[in-house]
């Protein structure tokens, strides 16, 4: 079972939300509109996955993580591995 399963339709509802977001991008340069506000249209676009991205990580940790790290070996290295992987692409994005 995913971290995220109990959260699962609050996840989607985020996401098609996100998705709004970005067909609303899509709308403002089809109608041409000033260059600053899609701007600000994409920060809030960011910012809404940045915050999607950073609830599923910890969701992630305190789950898939947590349950590898309690069984131990190889596992919840490799799991800790995937977790901090997850974190830099995070930070470099």
């Amino acid at each position: 079972m995913a971290g995220y399963s109990a959260a699962k339709q609050d996840h989607l509802r985020r996401l098609r939300r996100i998705e709004g977001q970005i067909r609303g991008l899509q709308r403002m340069v089809e109608d041409d509109q000033y260059c600053i506000d899609i701007l600000t249209q994409v920060s809030a676009g960011t910012s809404a996955l940045r915050s999607f991205a950073l609830s599923l990580l910890d969701e992630h940790l305190a789950h898939c993580v947590a349950e590898a790290a309690r069984e131990g070996g190889p596992e919840a290295d490799a799991k800790i591995k995937e977790a901090s992987d997850a974190i830099a692409r995070l930070v470099r994005s």
